[in-house]
C-alpha cells in the first residue's frame, strides 16, 4: 500500500485474498448442511473450483459451504465496501472468524484487519424447480447478486494434458463434485434454465440481478448436435424471447469466426468474451495447447478484432488470467518482464477500442501450473497490473466496460479481480450496450 498509493488499498487486500485464498474458522461457517435453508448464500462452484485444495482437503469448509463472497469494510485501514470472491485455502494467513460477540472479521496473523459481511440467502435460492433441482445448481448468482452465471456445459472438449489449458480445473471440478455425490449437471437443458430464471425474476423484486453470462467448456465438435455458436446461442435466444430486455446477455466462448459471432448477436447476446488468456506467444502455446492447436494465437486475436465489427469494440471484452505470466517453470522471472508483456497485450486491444478484463489467477492444485506454483504470482505483480491497467485505459480514452456493474472503490461488485475496484468511480447511470 505504501509503495503504490495510487492503487486503492481495498484492491491491494482483495488481490492478496484472491491470489492466496482465505481460511474459515468453523465459527464463520453455516450450521446448515441444507444449502437452501440457511441465512447465508453458499459458494456455488459455478464453473471452476477457485479453491486451493480439493474438496477432501478443505475440511469443514467442504461439508459446510463457505459463503459465495465476503464483503470487507472498516478496520484499521478504513476499508470501503469491497466484494471478494471466496477462494478457500486452509493454510492461508488470512482467516475469517467470529469474535466473542459473534461478529465476523478478517484476521491476518491473528490481527483483525476488517469487518466481514456475508451475502444473505436470496429468496429465489429457497425455491426449487419442478424436478427438484435447486436454483443454485442451475442458475447461481455471483457478484453480490448482480450476475446470473449460466455454466450450461460443465466440461470442456479440450481434454487431457495435450489440450487442457494448464491453469484450468473445469474438468476436475466436474469430477470432484460427482465423486462427492453433489448435484452437478453436465449439460443444462434449456427448459431448466428458463424455469430457474423465472424463479429468479419472480423473487428478485429489487432487480439486483442485471446480467447473465452463458459459458462452459470449449466445443470443438458438437454438443447435442450443435456447434459452439448454436449450442450457447440457443440459450440466449430462448432467454431473450421469454424475458426480453430483462438482463444484459453475455457469452464467454472461444474466439469464433465472424459468421459464428454474428449468430451470437442474432440470438440476442450483447457482450462477447472471447478470452485470450495470456498475451505472450510462447506462454500461450505452452499454457493453452488446445486453443493453439485448433485455432492458433494469431487467428484467435484476428477473430477478436473481427468480432468488434459485430458487437462494437466496447462490447467485446476478452479476459486474461492475471498471474500465469509468472508461473514456473516457463513464465517470466521478474515482475517487470511480466508487466511489460501484459501491458503490450492491453495496448494492442485497447488501441482497437477493445477493453480486456482479467481474473486473478487462483493456483488450483489439480492443474499443472497450480501444482507447480501453489503460491501463485507475487502480490507486486497484481498491484502493478492494476496501476498499469488504469493508466492504459486512460491513455486510450476508455471507460469501464459494460456488464460489470459500478466502478470505483466502495462501489464495485465484480468479485474475481480488482480491476473494477481500481478504476475511477463513474456517475451512476443505467448500463446500456
Amino acid at each position: 500500500m505504501q509503495r503504490h498509493p495510487q492503487v486503492p488499498r481495498e484492491a491491494v487486500i482483495k488481490e492478496d485474498l484472491l491470489r492466496g485464498g482465505v481460511a474459515f474458522d468453523e465459527s464463520a461457517l453455516s450450521d446448515s448442511a441444507n444449502e437452501a435453508s440457511g441465512d447465508v448464500k453458499p459458494k456455488s462452484y459455478f464453473i471452476f473450483s477457485f479453491d486451493h485444495g480439493t474438496l477432501p482437503e478443505l475440511g469443514a469448509a467442504a461439508l459446510r459451504r463457505p459463503p459465495e463472497e465476503i464483503v470487507l469494510t472498516g478496520g484499521p485501514y478504513e476499508l470501503r465496501r469491497t466484494v471478494v470472491s471466496v477462494r478457500v485455502n486452509p493454510s492461508s494467513p488470512y482467516r475469517v472468524a467470529a469474535d466473542r460477540d459473534g461478529l465476523l472479521g478478517l484476521y491476518l496473523d491473528g490481527q483483525r484487519i476488517s469487518d466481514v459481511g456475508v451475502p444473505p440467502m436470496p429468496e429465489y435460492y429457497r425455491h426449487k424447480l419442478a424436478n427438484g433441482k435447486s436454483v443454485m445448481e442451475v442458475a447461481p448468482t455471483i457478484q453480490w447478486g448482480y450476475l446470473i452465471y449460466l455454466t450450461v456445459f460443465r466440461v470442456c472438449q479440450y481434454f487431457g494434458a495435450k489440450e487442457e489449458c494448464q491453469y484450468c480445473d473445469i474438468n476436475h471440478n466436474w469430477r470432484q463434485h460427482k465423486a462427492a455425490g453433489r448435484p452437478y449437471t453436465g449439460v443444462k437443458p434449456v427448459e431448466e434454465v428458463l424455469e430457474a430464471l423465472e424463479i429468479i425474476d419472480r423473487y428478485d423484486t429489487a432487480k439486483a440481478s442485471t446480467a447473465y453470462t452463458l459459458t462452459g467448456g470449449a466445443v470443438t465438435s458438437r454438443v447435442g448436435g450443435k456447434d459452439e455458436a448454436d449450442f450457447y446461442g440457443q440459450y440466449a435466444k430462448a432467454i431473450e424471447e421469454r424475458f426480453p430486455g430483462r438482463w444484459i446477455g453475455k457469452v464467454v466462448a472461444q474466439a469464433l469466426p465472424k459468421e459464428d459471432v454474428q449468430r451470437f448477436h442474432d440470438y440476442g447476446v450483447r457482450i462477447y468474451h472471447p478470452n485470450y488468456e495470456v498475451w505472450d506467444r510462447r506462454l500461450f502455446e505452452l499454457y493453452c495447447p488446445g486453443k493453439e492447436r485448433y485455432v492458433g494465437r494469431d487467428e484467435w486475436h484476428r477473430r477478436i478484432l473481427d468480432s468488434a465489427e459485430v458487437f462494437g469494440p466496447r462490447n467485446v471484452i476478452p479476459n486474461f488470467v492475471a498471474g500465469v505470466e509468472m508461473a514456473e517453470p516457463f513464465g517470466f522471472t521478474t515482475v517487470d518482464e511480466a508487466i511489460d508483456s501484459t501491458v503490450e497485450g492491453l495496448r494492442y486491444f485497447m488501441g482497437h477500442g477493445i477493453t480486456p478484463r482479467f481474473t486473478t489467477w487462483c493456483p488450483e492444485p489439480t492443474t499443472p501450473l497450480g501444482k507447480a506454483n501453489p503460491l501463485g504470482a507475487p502480490l507486486e505483480y497484481h498491484v502493478r497490473l492494476l496501476q498499469e491497467y488504469r493508466a492504459t485505459m486512460a491513455e486510450f480514452g476508455l471507460s469501464s466496460p459494460p456488464g460489470y456493474g459500478p466502478a470505483g472503490p466502495g462501489n464495485a461488485v465484480f468479485s474475481v479481480s480488482s480491476f473494477m475496484d481500481s478504476l475511477p468511480a463513474e456517475e451512476t447511470v443505467p448500463e446500456q450496450v
